[in-house]
């Protein structure tokens, strides 16, 4: 599937999002947090590749996968679901 950028971003925005939410939900539970991963890149990994983290994103960049200006805002924008996971779980807990 050729997605585009913008869905392709919003992919790793709610990707950051479900694996952050899982970490601070689970306590540190590996097995919640590995199950969660696992259904991101199920759900992700044909739309955006699923790095879901500004340091695999940075990987495929170093590799050629990602350029640039894909690289930043992949970066963004899983930063930005990760902060939103923090003040979602904030207001919940």
């Amino acid at each position: 599937m050729n997605a585009s950028l913008a869905i392709k971003l919003l992919a790793e925005f709610l990707g950051a999002f479900l694996l952050m939410l899982s970490i601070l939900a689970s306590g540190g539970n590996f097995l919640i947090i590995g199950l969660t991963l696992a259904l991101i890149v199920f759900l992700t990994g044909g739309i955006s590749g699923a790095a879901v983290n500004p340091a695999i994103a940075a990987g495929l960049w170093i590799s050629g996968v990602l350029n640039s200006s894909t690289f930043a805002m992949y970066s963004i924008a899983e930063v930005l679901g990760g902060l939103a996971a923090a003040y979602s779980y904030k207001l919940v807990a």
